[in-house]
């Protein structure tokens, strides 16, 4: 308990260093706030353009949609707020040899390279999903509470699991120093989260479950919302969760492992 207690004190002082890093430069923090405010709308308009034409898509009526793309928005102000930083970070960090301080502290290095930057302007990306949440749930039956728990609890696994999904891409870059192209990648794979999973079928299905886990974001806590969800997903879940993140720390240790200093 100690140690956990440690550990969470740690996380707050980083994020802290990180929200007064980037205040220094105000002007820069609200003009990044006012392009994720246009970045939030810009996520709902072509949800709301097919709804215009049609009542419902895969299955899923407009309000059900709109709880999987106010979880897409929440999943996309973590990813932009602090694993995309990060990763960055961690790239430049591996190739300068920058990261042998990291190592040289009391705190878990895999910590402290996770959390140690944070992005302000996607703040608008978790408050615009907390306003199509709201949204969605009035246009609804009230949800029970069980049904929130769960949604709650798979929404949990799906950050884990796509944490570990970034870490891995971290891990990728103590082997081959330019991986902006990977991050490019993650994005664009991730953006098929906005869209309901029962619309995409076959290898592409299983691609959002298991590979790049943005469904477990997305569309299985809004399936917990709407009173749909099982058994299996919730051990589909749990288990992929687990995977990327006992697979992500084994490759975090093993990159150590090989890792020299820029500077050796």
């Amino acid at each position: 308990m100690r140690e956990l207690l440690r550990q969470a004190s740690a996380i707050g002082a980083l994020l802290r260093v990180s929200l007064a890093t980037v205040m220094q430069y105000r002007s820069n923090f609200i003009l990044e706030m006012g392009a994720g405010l246009l970045k939030g709308a810009g996520s709902v308009a072509p949800l709301a353009l097919v709804f215009w034409h049609r009542t419902e898509i895969g299955g899923w009526d407009l309000p059900h949609a709109l709880l999987v793309m106010a979880f897409f928005l929440i999943m996309s102000g973590i990813q932009a707020g602090i694993f995309e930083p990060n990763l960055g970070e961690a790239v430049n960090s591996i190739r300068t040899g920058a990261l042998d301080l990291i190592l040289m502290k009391p705190v878990d290095a895999q910590l402290l390279v996770s959390l140690r930057k944070f992005s302000a302007a996607a703040i608008w990306d978790l408050v615009g999903g907390v306003i199509v949440a709201t949204i969605a749930i009035t246009r609804l039956p009230t949800p029970g509470i069980a049904d929130l728990v769960l949604a709650i609890a798979l929404f949990a696994t799906g950050v884990i699991a796509m944490y570990g999904l970034w870490l891995l891409a971290i891990c990728v870059s103590f082997f081959f120093v330019r991986v902006d192209n990977l991050r490019f990648l993650l994005w664009a794979v991730t953006d098929a989260g906005r869209w309901p999973i029962d619309v995409f079928t076959g290898a592409i299905r299983f691609l959002l479950v298991a590979l790049v886990p943005v469904a477990l974001i997305t569309s299985f806590p809004a399936d917990a919302v709407r009173g749909t969800w099982s058994a299996g997903t919730l051990a589909v879940a749990s288990a992929v969760s687990l995977l990327f993140l006992a697979g992500s720390r084994w490759a975090w240790n093993r990159s150590l492992a090989n890792y020299t200093s820029a500077s050796s």
